[in-house]
């Protein structure tokens, strides 16, 4: 019996991006528009990791913005 490999604990900006189906901008977009207070913090964007709870908020953050009209955006 072979016993399942456990998921990542973490990904890079690169590896959350492909797991979400997005390209690093629009994974960029999605945090800067749903998670970060301010713009400075973009600057650590690419150093930050991601964990499978976070890949999943974003999954769902993304799924309900591309369900809404463009000009309620």
């Amino acid at each position: 019996m072979t016993i399942p490999r456990p998921g990542k604990g973490y990904y890079n900006e690169t590896e959350a991006a492909q797991a979400l189906g997005l390209s690093i901008e629009s994974l960029r977009a999605l945090v800067r528009q749903h998670i970060l207070q301010s713009e400075d913090e973009m600057a650590y964007l690419h150093m930050t990791s991601f964990q499978p709870s976070d890949l999943l908020l974003l999954r769902l953050l993304a799924s309900t913005s591309e369900q809404q009209p463009a000009e309620a955006r």
